[in-house]
């Protein structure tokens, strides 16, 4: 049994964006006055399997059987391997409603170390100012962004920054859009009193196109992970299921994607995912967008 001497605090943190997407994970390890910083990353993963990898790789990092306190903001990690892991394992790694466990490979990763060592495992609130959680959120966000393509911003290529807000669900929305064309800016936006914040996702995307020439390169810049998952993945499988979703049920805002994914055919279009990004164009956008 470990005793006193092989106390050991441990923070982890991993994410992915979009989700699934591109994933960074860290831990930070005290021992004493001593302290070890891990990170790590994935192309293709999801927030779920980055928090877990996090787990893994600091129990793995223990040498020899300790006392841990392990805190984490991801009641996914906390919840499973308290409460559901051993049901789980006792059931053949199925749930209650016979499918396979979600992530079953890395939780059997985990029970295995989990049993060398006493741990007591806390939930921490994510961004409520606890100094180790934070750090551990930047460490996360610096190994996933060293492996997320950088945003070429090609001088002679017009740039379109996307931006919406809704007060409600549906309630009063409005949309905005930047254009940066050679050094030049150009700034729109509209309003609708009862909508949605992705039906004005849309909208911008829709307005924003309809001022450029028809066979421009262009470079589209949003936050919204509804919008470019949708537009980049969804859209090729809901045109050729007539608009419907796997289970026969209508596209929402089937009336906006259709269009624009037929206007997106006459343009040579980059999209990018520009969430957690301070670009200017995105902070002109989103002034307009907040009414501002």
């Amino acid at each position: 049994m470990p005793d006193d001497s092989e106390f050991v605090i441990i923070y982890s943190d991993g994410g992915a964006d979009p989700n699934p997407g591109i994933g960074g994970w860290a831990a930070l390890l005290r021992y004493g006055d001593r302290e070890k910083t891990l990170t790590g990353n994935a192309p293709k993963t999801t927030n779920n399997r980055m928090e877990m990898q996090a787990a893994i790789s600091a129990l793995g990092a223990l040498r020899r059987p300790c006392r841990v306190e392990f805190h984490t903001d991801s009641e996914y990690l906390r919840r499973g391997i308290t409460g559901g892991v051993e049901k789980w394992a006792a059931a053949g790694w199925k749930t209650k409603a016979g499918r396979p466990v979600s992530n079953a490979d890395l939780w059997q990763e985990l029970r295995e170390l989990v049993k060398k060592h006493r741990i007591n495992w806390y939930w921490v609130q994510g961004h409520s100012g606890d100094p180790s959680n934070e750090r551990v959120d930047r460490l996360a966000r610096e190994a996933r962004l060293a492996i997320t393509p950088r945003i070429d911003l090609e001088s002679d290529v017009p740039r379109l920054y996307l931006r919406a807000s809704c007060k409600g669900n549906p309630g009063p929305g409005r949309w905005a859009v930047a254009l940066e064309s050679n050094g030049q800016w150009e700034e729109y936006s509209g309003g609708d009193s009862r909508t949605t914040n992705n039906r004005m996702e849309l909208t911008a995307a829709l307005e924003g196109l309809l001022l450029l020439e028809p066979g421009s390169r262009v470079q589209i810049f949003t936050t919204s992970d509804y919008l470019y998952q949708g537009i980049t993945r969804w859209t090729a499988g809901w045109s050729a299921k007539d608009w419907r979703k796997n289970d026969g049920q209508p596209v929402a805002n089937a009336d906006l994607w259709r269009p624009l994914v037929e206007l997106s055919t006459n343009y040579q279009l980059e999209w990018v995912n520009a969430k957690n990004q301070r670009l200017e164009g995105l902070e002109r956008a989103g002034k307009l967008a907040s009414g501002g």
